[in-house]
C-alpha cells in the first residue's frame, strides 16, 4: 500500500489545513506531513509542487492527487473509515449539508474572525453579520445534538467529517473569546479535549509566526 502524504499550510493559520488533517488523524491512517508555510515569497511555487490549483491541503496516494478538503475528507470515508459519515441515511445527509455548508459559508466569521490558534483577541471581530453567523452555528449544535447525538459528545454522537470541518470554527471561537450556550460550549470543549487536536493546537503554538492577514 502507498504511504499517504498531506502538504498542509501553517497549523497555525490554515483551518482548510485542521480539517483534512484531523480527519485522517481520526480515521487512524497513517501519513506523512509536507508542511508549506504560507507567508514567503516561494509560497506560491511551493503549492504549486503539489497542487493543482495553488491550493491546500492536498493528499498524496500513490499516483493520486486530491485537492479540496471535503474531498480530501470524503477520500478519507471511502478508502479507509466509513464510519466519519453517519450510517442512518437521513443523518449522512444532514451531515453532508451541514459540511458543505461550513465548506462555502460563513464568510463574515471568516473575513473578521481569521484563524490564529495560539493567539488570543477576545471580542475583536464582533460585527452583526458575525454574530449572526455564529448564531447559526449554535443553531447547528443545538438541532445536531438533540436529534442525531445522543451517543456520544459530537454533532452526530460519534466523531464524523461534519466535526473536522466545525474544528476550525471551535479554534476560532477560543482565540476570540467568543461566549456560547451551554450546549455548544460543550460540543466546543469535546473537539478540544481530542488528543489530535491538541497535538495541532501544540505544534500550532510552536511556529511562533504571525500573520493574521491570512485566511484559509
Amino acid at each position: 500500500m502507498s504511504k499517504i502524504t498531506l502538504v498542509i499550510g501553517n497549523k497555525n493559520y490554515s483551518s482548510w489545513s485542521l480539517r483534512a488533517w484531523l480527519t485522517l488523524k481520526q480515521a487512524g491512517v497513517d501519513f506523512s506531513e509536507i508542511t508549506i508555510f504560507l507567508d514567503t515569497p516561494t509560497t506560491h511555487q511551493d503549492i504549486r509542487r503539489y497542487s493543482p490549483t495553488g491550493g491546500i491541503p492536498v493528499l498524496l496516494d500513490g499516483d493520486l492527487t486530491v485537492w479540496d478538503s471535503l474531498a480530501i475528507c470524503e477520500y478519507a470515508a471511502d478508502k479507509f473509515a466509513k464510519w466519519l459519515w453517519p450510517e442512518d441515511m437521513e443523518a449522512r445527509a444532514i451531515a453532508r449539508s451541514i459540511s458543505a455548508e461550513m465548506h462555502s459559508g460563513f464568510p463574515q466569521l471568516r473575513q473578521n474572525m481569521p484563524m490564529d490558534c495560539h493567539s488570543r483577541y477576545p471580542g475583536e471581530g464582533r460585527k452583526p453579520e458575525v454574530e449572526a453567523e455564529i448564531d447559526r452555528i449554535q443553531t447547528i449544535c443545538h438541532q445536531c445534538r438533540e436529534k442525531y447525538g445522543a451517543n456520544g459528545d459530537f454533532l452526530f454522537g460519534h466523531f464524523t467529517i461534519v466535526d473536522a470541518m466545525f474544528a476550525p470554527v471551535v479554534s476560532r471561537f477560543i482565540t476570540y473569546g467568543v461566549k456560547l450556550d451551554s450546549v455548544a460550549q460543550h460540543y466546543v470543549n469535546s473537539i478540544l479535549v481530542l488528543p489530535a487536536m491538541q497535538e495541532w493546537l501544540a505544534a500550532a503554538a510552536e511556529e511562533g509566526d504571525s500573520v493574521r492577514s491570512l485566511i484559509f
